[in-house]
């Protein structure tokens, strides 16, 4: 593998966009963990909830959740995927819930006026919020364990972009037609906007389905980073103990407990603006440079075999080149500069290690 593959710098884009947004949900998770006990007057002390950067301790709660799931990876990906489904079940009803509670409280006078700040704005909250896109390409990662990948990965993976950016847009639009949107800067918008209008009930219900929703969310993520460690692992381009397989659970238990370290700590310490930025920028990057390998493979290798294309292309790639390009110039350069440390740590591991033991670098079967 060339020192300028493109497979380099999407794998660092991958392992950036994987495990920071685990960390960053789980900061999420907790929020909505905290609303949730104090619905039955329940109160988490602030110092653990918050890391030391936000003038706490650590945040407890995010700790806890993510060691939870990856004890929950460890026992096997059947349990796990029969966990994520119970949740899911529970998410749509806490979606179903809010969406009629919120339909009977609107202030149409909340959206006067409509773009406070522009499409500056706009662009700028997008950049934001793109990692909430993040869930739907770990699809992918678990093609190995799929029936017929070429037929239900595209329709899994559109189908439900389709179904969650209508349901996105649903909630965000009574959202912020029930509150404020300058309230709504807080672990836990949903329930918290909720219990401002008084619906303490449903203001439980939907926190209980946002921390299974959340929790399904950390789940699918955490789960693909610990694939992509385990077939870097098996290439070489990690050791090869990350790429054993417990006998009993035949799951990758090293490079869970790895991961799970990784992701707790930053979930415990750094606040979720800091994670936020920082994920969207590597998931933004993955996303170009996938955009950009459709064109470049087009070219190269017309012939290859493509179960699935790419509808009007290169357009549609371009444009995905494009947009993505854009929303991270609109990120803080603050961000830039810690995702160019985090690509310079990725060079030196890469040229210090993996290049040297790389299977497929070296052309070995």
């Amino acid at each position: 593998m060339s020192p300028l593959s493109p497979r380099v710098y999407a794998l660092a884009f991958l392992v950036l966009e994987y495990a920071l947004a685990v960390s960053a949900v789980a900061v999420g998770w907790a929020g909505y963990v905290t609303d949730e006990l104090a619905v039955f007057g329940l109160h988490v002390p602030m110092s653990l909830m918050h890391g030391p950067l936000d003038g706490g301790i650590l945040n407890l709660p995010a700790v806890l959740i993510v060691l939870a799931l990856g004890i929950l990876l460890a026992i096997g990906v059947k349990t796990s995927a029969r966990f994520n489904a119970a949740i899911v079940a529970v998410k749509l009803i806490a979606i179903a819930v809010f969406l009629l509670v919120a339909f009977f409280h609107l202030r149409f006078d909340l959206w006067r006026p409509f773009m406070p700040f522009g499409w500056t704005g706009v662009m700028h909250g997008a950049a934001l919020v793109f990692f909430a896109f993040i869930g739907f390409d770990a699809v992918s990662t678990a093609a190995a364990e799929t029936r017929n990948p070429q037929r239900d990965m595209p329709r899994g993976i559109i189908g439900s972009l389709i179904i969650c950016t209508a349901l996105y847009i649903a909630v965000a639009a009574l959202l912020t037609l029930i509150a404020p949107y300058q309230s709504l800067n807080v672990a836990s918008p949903v329930s918290s906007a909720l219990l401002n209008i008084g619906q303490n009930v449903a203001a439980g219900v939907v926190a209980a389905g946002a921390i299974a929703g959340l929790t399904s969310v950390m789940l699918v993520s955490y789960y693909g980073q610990t694939r992509i460690f385990f077939a870097m692992s098996r290439d070489g381009l990690l050791p090869r103990a990350f790429g054993e397989v417990s006998r009993r659970s035949r799951t990758p238990v090293k490079v869970i407990a790895l991961c799970g370290i990784i992701i707790a700590l930053v979930a415990g310490l750094i606040p979720l603006g800091q994670i936020a930025e920082l994920v969207n920028i590597g998931t933004l990057a993955a996303f170009a440079l996938a955009c950009g390998g459709v064109i470049v493979l087009r070219i190269q290798q017309p012939s290859l075999e493509r179960p699935f294309r790419t509808p009007f292309s290169p357009f549609v790639p371009a444009a995905g080149v494009l947009s993505c390009a854009w929303l991270m110039i609109e990120l803080p350069a603050i961000t830039w500069l810690r995702f160019a440390i985090w690509m310079a740590i990725g060079l030196a591991i890469y040229f210090g290690y993996a290049h040297r033991h790389s299977v497929l670098g070296r052309g070995i079967d």
